[in-house]
């Protein structure tokens, strides 16, 4: 293996968890008497953690106390039903056990809450990380580089020994940040125009591309 870890951003990555955090926004703005919004502006809307999906989703002359209402019952609802409707996206999990296999370590890093990055994980890909990092005091949300540097701190990678694989501008510019190798991919919730225009040099288009890389 050309790298011996590999670092995977969550959602629109390995994870479709679009379905599930679009109905839990919708009931968090309908509980809070504020309009709905398309799966298609989720879509958009996502990347930047769960604070920010809930801004962007608000309409701009929202209160600061309205918004943490909506941000309260947007956690209550995902807490319950972050696993509905989310499925690893085709031929992710195969590719993750090659790596595995082929000596490479591979963790997770999120602008998820952590609470839901470690359940989602632990219950779709049993024993294929070694080491998962989600939102939480004391980590800064992607792009800052925090949550890479604890990776490779806690598994003893040097940044040229690591390749983060992620979907969205906010990876290409946490990878930039963080001084390490980058690789995205197109099935997310990003498309592969968008990421070429954001900086991207290497766009795979299926799971099984990324053991090429």
């Amino acid at each position: 293996m050309r790298y011996k870890l590999v670092i995977f951003d969550l959602d629109g990555t390995i994870l479709n968890t679009l379905d599930d955090l679009a109905d839990s926004l919708n009931y968090a703005l309908q509980k809070n008497n504020l309009q709905e919004r398309t799966k298609d502006e989720v879509r958009r809307f996502v990347g930047n953690g769960i604070q920010m999906l809930i801004e962007r989703a608000v309409p701009k002359d929202t209160s600061e106390a309205d918004r943490s209402h909506v941000l309260q019952s947007f956690k209550e609802h995902y807490k319950l039903h972050c696993a509905d409707k989310t499925r690893p996206y085709d031929g992710v999990e195969d590719q993750i056990a090659k790596l595995r296999q082929g000596g490479c370590q591979t963790a997770v890093i999120s602008n998820k809450a952590d609470f839901a990055v470690q359940s989602l994980c632990r219950d779709y890909f049993p024993g294929l990380f070694d080491y998962v990092v989600g939102e939480r005091e004391g980590i800064r949300r992607k792009p800052w580089p925090d949550s890479v540097f604890e990776v490779l701190d806690k598994l003893g990678i040097k940044k040229e020994e690591a390749l983060y694989v992620g979907d969205s501008e906010v990876d290409i510019q946490t990878a930039q940040n963080a001084g390490i190798a980058f690789v995205a991919v197109s099935w997310g919730f990003r498309e592969k125009e968008f990421l070429e225009k954001q900086g991207a040099e290497r766009i795979v288009t299926t799971p099984a591309e990324l053991l090429s890389v």
